[in-house]
């Protein structure tokens, strides 16, 4: 088959894999422009010569990545497997592998992986401090009837967070202290909050237990409850206190210094109300356990009386007679049964012994000696000379009429007779 020749009459040309790669580097270095790329360094490799080659990564994708000597020396990041990193840089195609790169010109440390170091010091000095010890902590109520929830009254989580106690029945009082859980000034009205919730007289409410949080977010989003005055404020709380930040994997330092922490606002309604619900399953076991006791001391009252009328009825004289005639009946029976076993056995004994008379009569001993004598006989009768030459054998005698058993014993031109089943021959030998 001519492929140029098809390629003609199709209108197309074919390019070879170096023209084809060159074509991709082009479209791709002309129309990617350069710029800013987010994401994990992973697969780290300084070359001797200085040249730094690495892969960006996020949870979707990774990225090929090289930082040539000169841009290297540069930086003042120090680039390491794990850490997050802003780069900027341009697209680039190795042609002779097929693959493109990020050429990275410039380094930056990502704005969550200072915060993540902020975070990180912060903890420790605090719980040097012993403001997270478990000492100090306040042991939540299992019943709590007045709850005030420290979040944004127009969050999500507040709904998720009456649902649930609606839904699992709760008896109690949710008062929802309205503060904001993100940006400039969360903090400080959060701290405000927690304040006003600890002092009965300025709130008009008394709580039994306090939630501080709001639903799940980044790191930033999450911020305002890693601040210290925060920390410190729910730290000091007098009220049992509950950190709620709707993020199940991470923590943040409120978690560490509230009395329990929960993954979810969700979470914490189920906590709270888990004590109501455990009674008012306790409850219903109870009734039930007590309609099980009456019902079953019913039964039981019903069950004497029943076996006391029956006695009365065994005791009456009409009762004992139809005793009496049954017991004559099972007696009779008894006996019929008794006779027909006995004459059973007696025809089963008779069997057997005339069985062992046969057994041992002479006329059988007779028949077996009989038996083994023709056997015998027969045996003898196969053995016999007749026997032997009828089944084409033949019995070379010398002069005498003895039997010649071996070749040795004849000599050269001796005369044999052969006996042959139906007459003798005499011979020679030779």
């Amino acid at each position: 088959m001519n492929t140029d020749l098809e390629n003609q009459e199709s209108g197309t040309r074919v390019v070879s894999v170096s023209e084809f790669t060159r074509r991709i580097k082009a479209v791709l270095e002309s129309q990617v422009r350069p710029g800013w790329v987010r994401g994990e360094v992973s697969n780290l490799r300084v070359q001797a010569s200085g040249h730094v080659y690495f892969s960006l990564k996020d949870a979707g994708a990774q990225l090929s990545a090289v930082m040539f000597r000169g841009d290297a020396a540069r930086q003042d990041v120090k680039l390491r497997d794990g850490v997050q990193v802003l780069v900027y840089g341009e697209i680039s195609v190795y042609e002779a592998r097929g693959n493109y790169q990020l050429i990275v010109r410039a380094v930056i440390e990502d704005g969550v992986g200072r915060l993540q170091r902020e975070f990180e010091a912060l903890k420790r000095r605090l719980a040097e401090e012993g403001l997270f010890a478990a000492e100090n902590k306040i042991a939540i109520p299992p019943m709590p009837r007045s709850v005030g929830f420290i979040t944004s009254p127009t969050g999500a989580a507040v709904q998720d967070f009456v649902r649930i106690l609606i839904r699992r029945g709760w008896r109690g009082q949710v008062v929802v202290l309205p503060a904001k859980v993100q940006g400039d000034g969360a903090a400080a009205e959060l701290v405000e909050m927690l304040r006003v919730a600890s002092d009965p007289a300025e709130c008009g409410v008394g709580f039994d237990l306090l939630v501080i949080g709001r639903g799940g977010g980044s790191l930033e989003d999450l911020w305002a409850f890693n601040e210290e005055p925060l920390v410190r404020a729910v730290a000091a709380c007098p009220l049992p206190i509950i950190s709620a930040v709707g993020h199940e994997i991470d923590f943040t330092l409120c978690d560490f210094a509230a009395d329990v922490r929960v993954e979810t606002p969700s979470a914490a309604a189920e906590l709270i109300s888990s004590g109501f619900v455990a009674a008012a399953e306790r409850v219903e076991r109870a009734a039930e356990d007590l309609n099980h006791h009456v019902g079953t001391a019913l039964e039981s009252a019903g069950e004497r009386l029943d076996h006391a009328r029956s006695r009365l009825r065994l005791l009456a004289p009409s009762a004992q007679i139809e005793r009496g005639y049954l017991r004559l009946d099972d007696l009779s029976n008894r006996l019929v049964a008794a006779l027909a076993r006995s004459v059973q056995d007696q025809r089963q004994r008779l069997s057997e012994v005339a069985s062992l008379l046969r057994e041992r009569s002479p006329q059988r001993r007779v028949e077996s000696e009989s038996q083994r004598l023709l056997a015998l006989w027969k045996r003898l009768q196969a053995a016999s000379p007749a026997s032997v030459l009828n089944r084409g054998f033949v019995i070379m005698r010398d002069a005498d009429g003895k039997p010649v058993q071996k070749k040795a014993a004849v000599q050269k031109g001796q005369r044999l007779d052969a006996e042959f089943a139906d007459g003798t021959l005499p011979v020679t030998a030779q």
